[in-house]
């Protein structure tokens, strides 16, 4: 129990910088994504920390699996180094007793980030595009105060003044088939229900003249409200993620992307004997190339995964099964024969 935790140990030491840097870097590119937004929406402090909270699970996606495998074969190659492991061999641990120490851990950050990229980034982009699509509408009221010529969508509109969302003196006007709308209203707000956006219209009269019938006719109102100013956004609702990759399935859309998040999530899993592979060496007689030896295998295997994975569904168990046996064949090679 007590080798468990010195070693659990070694492995938070490395792993959390690594992972709070690269976390970090990650998160910068994403904001400025966010920010390059600015130039089509308008948002305040608070809504842009709420965007960013809806990409923080891609940035933990992206981020943890490479972050993970790499610390745990740089926390061998440091134990290695510093002959740690040759005294923990020496007291009959051999390498595959090692990997089992690692084993639970490992299967726990698998299972984390299987339900991170299945579950929660399908809702968060879900939110994501929401949120954008009410800003854009929101974007439509950019009303400014006694202009003339200011259209919100069928409607010619002049203000006196506003505050926010609220505008005082409201006049609309539009021709429709023959037919001219006056709308007069002391007061109107921007009125956002659930992200579904409409003019609410308070204490106001409507004009209708009809110019072929010769009709002109008058209704007083306290409440009204306009919607179809704002066209309707495209967004497919969600219920949740099991509905969602549901449809997609059926649909046949978005499948690469599922079996790129199963892919990934495993890889820490699959990895295990590219990690002691690379982090036993004897420090005597080999260099410590473990950093590098890592880099490479996230290339390979996000290339094989990238241009191999998404071809069909069955590389969701043939890409796991092959690089497990690829890997434990390097071990048996490497590692199996000299420890």
């Amino acid at each position: 129990m007590r080798l468990n935790n010195y070693l659990y140990s070694q492995l938070s030491l490395t792993f959390f910088p690594i992972f709070l840097g690269l976390f970090f870097i990650t998160s910068v590119v994403f904001l400025v994504r966010i920010a390059s937004l600015t130039s089509v929406i308008t948002m305040d402090f608070f809504e842009l920390f709420q965007l960013y909270s809806y990409t923080m699970p891609q940035i933990i996606f992206y981020t943890m699996p490479i972050c993970f495998f790499i610390s745990l074969a740089i926390t061998l190659s440091k134990l290695s180094g510093e002959y740690e492991l040759t005294v923990i061999t020496s007291f009959g641990l051999n390498p595959l007793k090692i990997l089992k120490i690692f084993l639970p851990i490992t299967i726990i950050v698998s299972l984390i980030l299987l339900v991170i990229s299945i579950g929660l980034i399908p809702k968060t982009k879900y939110l994501t595009k929401q949120f954008t699509e009410v800003k854009k509408k929101e974007a439509n009221f950019n009303i400014k105060e006694s202009e003339f010529g200011q259209k919100f969508g069928d409607w010619l509109i002049y203000i006196s003044s506003k505050k926010d969302k609220n505008y005082q003196e409201v006049k609309l006007f539009k021709t429709e088939k023959e037919q001219e709308h006056f709308i007069i209203s002391k007061e109107a707000i921007l009125d956002n229900d659930e992200g579904n956006l409409s003019f609410k219209l308070i204490d106001g009269k409507v004009f209708v003249i009809n110019e072929k019938e010769k009709e002109f006719n008058q209704v007083n109102y306290k409440n009204m409200y306009i919607n179809d100013a704002i066209a309707s956004g495209s967004i497919d609702d969600f219920t949740n993620s099991y509905n969602y990759w549901l449809e997609n399935f059926k649909d046949k859309k978005d499948i690469d992307d599922f079996i790129f998040f199963v892919l990934t999530s495993f890889f820490p899993l699959i990895s295990l004997f590219l990690v002691i592979t690379f982090g036993y060496f004897n420090p005597r007689y080999e260099k410590n190339r473990t950093v590098a030896y890592s880099i490479v295998t996230v290339v390979l295997y996000f290339i094989l995964v990238k241009y191999i994975g998404d071809k069909s569904l069955h590389s969701i168990y043939l890409i796991p099964i092959f690089w497990l046996i690829a890997s434990y064949i390097l071990y048996s090679k490497t590692i199996k024969t000299e420890y």
